[in-house]
């Protein structure tokens, strides 16, 4: 009888093992079918995130950009912000034009503590061509890197990229790259006209 116990209870822990090894399966089974459940739906969220992401950035940039320009009533008056904002829209009527280029020469001249003189020397930037073009750029990014125009453009950001763009041409590419890595460090946020992050549609890194 003794015998015959102890065989049964050997088969009853056995069978307790199986069950139990079974249910180990079906559970890594299940666990294996959920990540993968997982993984589709992080994947037909990241679009999705990454866009509200973008225009969490965009409206940072546009509120920054409001700020800065408050600040010019800090310093100048009502009648030389008028003045400033005539200057900056002769330019935008008349683009690329000398009467354009000469009234941005003004404001950067007169005005040199103005959110809009940043712009302007990027305008200029834009507009002018040689080693003129050059000054203007580097004056943009020495002297008022932290303006911004009404869209949310940084204008320390922006100037690095488009003299970026200029020195690759000249086949300067080590400082083409410098100053990328500076728009990736320093303004990982920063925006173009068109509201993409800089970013976003940069070159990649060079391989050394």
């Amino acid at each position: 009888m003794k015998t015959t116990g102890m065989i049964a209870t050997a088969l009853v822990v056995l069978l307790g093992w199986t069950c139990a090894a079974q249910s180990q399966d079906e559970l890594k089974q299940k666990v294996h079918e959920l990540e993968k459940r997982v993984a589709k739906l992080e994947a037909g969220l990241g679009p999705v995130l990454a866009r509200i992401a973008r225009e969490q950035a965009v409206e940072e940039q546009r509120l920054k950009a409001r700020a800065r320009m408050r600040q010019d009533s800090e310093v100048y008056s009502r009648e030389a912000l008028s003045k400033i904002e005539g200057l900056y829209q002769i330019a935008n009527k008349k683009w690329g034009s000398e009467a354009g280029k000469e009234s941005l020469k003004q404001l950067v001249s007169h005005y040199d503590k103005a959110n809009r003189t940043g712009c302007a020397l990027l305008y200029l930037g834009q507009m002018t061509k040689g080693e003129e073009q050059i000054y203007c750029l580097t004056e943009a990014i020495d002297g008022f890197s932290g303006c911004y125009y009404g869209d949310g453009v940084q204008v320390g950001a922006y100037a690095r990229l488009m003299l970026a763009n200029r020195l690759r041409k000249d086949g300067k590419t080590d400082e083409a790259d410098a100053l990328l890595e500076e728009i990736r460090e320093q303004f990982p946020n920063a925006i173009d006209h068109r509201g993409r992050l800089l970013s976003e549609i940069l070159p990649p890194k060079a391989r050394k």
